[in-house]
Order: C-alpha cells, then structure tokens, then sequence
C-alpha cells in the first residue's frame, strides 16, 4: 500500500510502536517526556488523526482496549507486518537521499543587508542569544530521559545543528562588526 501521508509525527508513532503497543496518550506522554517536541509538531488532534490515517492504511492495527481505574477506555496499538515494512522504507530513503527544505531563516538571512550593518549584527547576535538559551533549556530538559542513545539520535543531532548554526551566527556578526563582511553603497545591489 502506498504512503499516503509524509507528516512526520507518522515516523513517530510508527517508532514508538517499535518499542511496544502503545495507546495514543501514551505515545504523546512519550514524545514530550523524550524532548521529541523539537522534531515532531505534536498536538492531541494530529496524533489522533495520524494513528487514525495509520490504521486505516494498514500500517497499524488496534490489539486491544483497556480501562485503568477511573480513566477512559484506551485503544492500544502495535505496528503490523506492513507497517514495518513501509517505515523501514520511508526511513532509508529519508537518511540516504537528501531535500532541500527551504528553512525560512536561510530565505531571510539572503537579504540581511537590508537591515544596515547595525541591524543586521542586532538581529544575528539576538538569534544566537535565543538558540544558545533554546539549547541550554534543552539539555537540562534531558538530563533526566534515560533512554538508550539511539532513541535520542535526532535530538543530539538537532542540538548539534543549534550549536554550529550559534557559531556561525556570532562569527557572522562578528565579520560584519569588523567590517571583513562589507555593505555596497546604495544602489550597487
């Protein structure tokens, strides 16, 4: 069956289902505990939607429904044979072939100009400040997840990216500054 849908919370729960049937709670519960936030946009309704896209694809079954306590009835989850299959498939060809995302950020950095050299070393320098803070509040976040390193890959690799792109961002401002990044004059663009 073909893949219907290439939203990424799909990877997610399919991943989590790897791990053991799980009910959609849980798998949000999962994703947040794991900081999974800063790769998935993980909202109550998009989960329930994309279990439910999953389902009817065939990619995942319903094993069973349970009631703990007081809670509601829970439906839980497992990945079926064809599942698998796909989100082997979707995955090797997400790693092997690269895509051009079109981040916005690079969209505007090609015309800081724009902004004059002030603004511009404004503007790099605050977004580092924001991206070093946003990474700092992510490692205290995981230091208590204690799960195996492979299940956390793309956060250590979404931290390495926030890192570099800091780097960049200060040594960017820092050239501007010193002038061994230039302005043309007005109407020279």
């Amino acid at each position: 069956m073909a893949r219907r849908s290439r939203n990424t919370l799909a990877l997610a729960v399919l991943g989590l289902l790897m791990e053991g049937v799980k009910h959609p709670y849980e798998m949000a519960q999962t994703l947040r505990e794991r900081n999974k936030g800063t790769s998935f946009k993980i909202t109550t309704g998009s989960l329930y939607d994309v279990v439910e896209g999953l389902e009817r694809d065939g990619w995942i079954s319903a094993v069973e429904t349970v009631r703990e306590g007081n809670r509601p009835e829970r439906t839980v989850y497992a990945y079926t044979e064809l599942g698998l299959a796909e989100f082997q498939k979707w995955i090797d060809e997400l790693i092997r072939v690269p895509v051009n995302e079109f981040p916005k950020f690079v969209a505007a950095v090609s015309y800081v100009g724009v902004l004059g050299v002030e603004g511009a070393v404004d503007a790099l320098t605050e977004r580092a400040e924001r991206m070093s803070k946003a990474i700092e509040e992510t490692d205290e976040q995981l230091k208590p997840v204690h799960v195996p390193r492979l299940f956390m890959l793309e956060v250590e690799y979404a931290q390495a990216m926030r890192r570099a792109e800091v780097e960049w961002l200060r040594r960017t401002a820092e050239e501007m500054t010193t002038g061994a990044i230039t302005w043309p004059e007005p109407g020279e663009y």
